[in-house]
């Protein structure tokens, strides 16, 4: 049988705090959702260990994750965010983080924020998503918007019926489990 997330996790430094409070809760504040986004774009071609090692360097980078903040980076940020050694310095997923801010930004305007609009296209089953994303978003292929669900309740997956983390998730109102 092969090792699961919920396996590897367990005892981990890094993997195992977010396996068990964080990885398939739903989110619902928009800030969350797009600290979620942009480290799934992110992680592309890379470890998610990575990732996790770097995230206050993002927080602090993209300005806590506001949407609203990240939507007008112009050329100083972009300049800054490429210079930053602490984050992943790749001009396409930087450019990707601040296109989707702005998306972001007319989805709180069709649908009053990132939750409602994923709400409202609730429940899909993962080509369905993908094809939206691709269709709303940057950088967004069918790994990066699986895991993006995932990790948010949207999907299931993140934890197999055997992890003791799976009940919370479900208590925690996983949309994928409505």
């Amino acid at each position: 049988m092969a090792q699961t997330y919920c396996d590897i996790a367990s005892g981990h430094e890094w993997h195992g705090p977010y396996h068990d409070t964080e990885y398939g809760f739903p989110l619902r504040e928009d800030a969350e959702l797009f600290e979620r986004l942009v480290l799934e774009i992110n992680q592309a071609g890379l470890s998610w260990l990575t990732i996790l090692k770097k995230r206050e360097t993002f927080r602090r980078a993209y300005d806590g994750f506001n949407p609203a903040v990240v939507a007008r980076y112009g050329a100083r940020e972009r300049r800054r965010l490429l210079a930053d050694t602490g984050i992943i310095r790749n001009r396409l997923k930087i450019d990707a983080a601040i296109a989707n801010a702005q998306r972001l930004l007319e989805l709180r305007a069709s649908h009053g924020g990132f939750a409602a609009w994923l709400d409202a296209h609730h429940p899909r089953d993962k080509a369905e998503w993908v094809k939206l994303f691709k269709k709303t978003f940057v950088f967004t292929g069918g790994e990066i918007t699986g895991e993006f669900l995932m990790s948010t309740g949207y999907l299931p997956g993140a934890h197999v019926e055997t992890c003791p983390v799976y009940a919370r998730v479900i208590k925690a109102g996983a949309p994928w489990a409505k």
